[in-house]
């Protein structure tokens, strides 16, 4: 199992060092939330701040934009050193190009399902994807309830991934913690994304390799 702390959890106030915490932890990626106030209801931070971020981490980087027209952006995400770019399905009207612009500039292509987003839209294109993010609570916000539809919708994309012959791995973000980890892990998932369960524990380098070992 990978793990990816959301950095959106983090204390903004002394972010460094919560980058420092994270870089001795055993965590895999550091995810990072894009939010632009148009695609979610709220906005996070852009590039300034994801640059200082990517100058103090030593794992890689893991961004996830929750804008519209994310294609606009692949060159700076590039820039930044990312291995992940993870867009919207419901984002992008040509997820193919955006797919494949990803793609050439070398990093892993993500695409990113909404709650209410059946598997079954990507049935054509999961062949050449790297990765599947399923949101298991409403994008948008930290700290939401874990939707329970989340565990038979991992366990659907997971055989579709095998029927198709796809290398995608599945990544879940939302309401993730010890409990809810257990079962999408036994679903088939390959990487949990988790904010406020790993950055509000009293032991967060211990909470990340709970979710590492199940």
């Amino acid at each position: 199992m990978l793990v990816a702390p959301s950095v959106l959890s983090a204390d903004f106030g002394n972010l460094q060092h919560d980058i420092e915490m994270l870089n001795k932890s055993n965590c895999d990626w550091l995810h990072l939330d894009v939010m632009d106030g148009v695609f979610v209801p709220n906005i996070s931070f852009g590039f300034p701040v994801m640059k200082a971020i990517a100058k103090h981490a030593r794992k890689p980087l893991d961004v996830h934009l929750m804008i519209v027209e994310p294609e606009k952006f692949v060159k700076e995400v590039k820039d930044l050193g990312a291995k992940v770019m993870n867009v919207h399905y419901e984002a992008c009207t040509h997820l193919h190009r955006v797919v494949q612009q990803i793609k050439n500039e070398g990093m892993m292509a993500g695409v990113t399902l909404n709650p209410s987003s059946p598997v079954s839209l990507l049935e054509e294109i999961i062949p050449d994807l790297d990765l599947v993010m399923l949101m298991s609570v409403n994008p948008g916000f930290g700290g939401q309830k874990f939707i329970e539809g989340s565990v038979d919708k991992t366990r659907r994309l997971k055989e579709m991934i095998l029927r198709r012959n796809s290398n995608a791995l599945i990544e879940i973000d939302g309401g993730v913690n010890r409990e809810t980890g257990k079962r999408l892990a036994d679903a088939g998932a390959d990487i949990l994304v988790s904010g406020n369960f790993i950055f509000k524990a009293e032991q967060p380098e211990a909470e990340i390799d709970y979710l590492k070992h199940l």
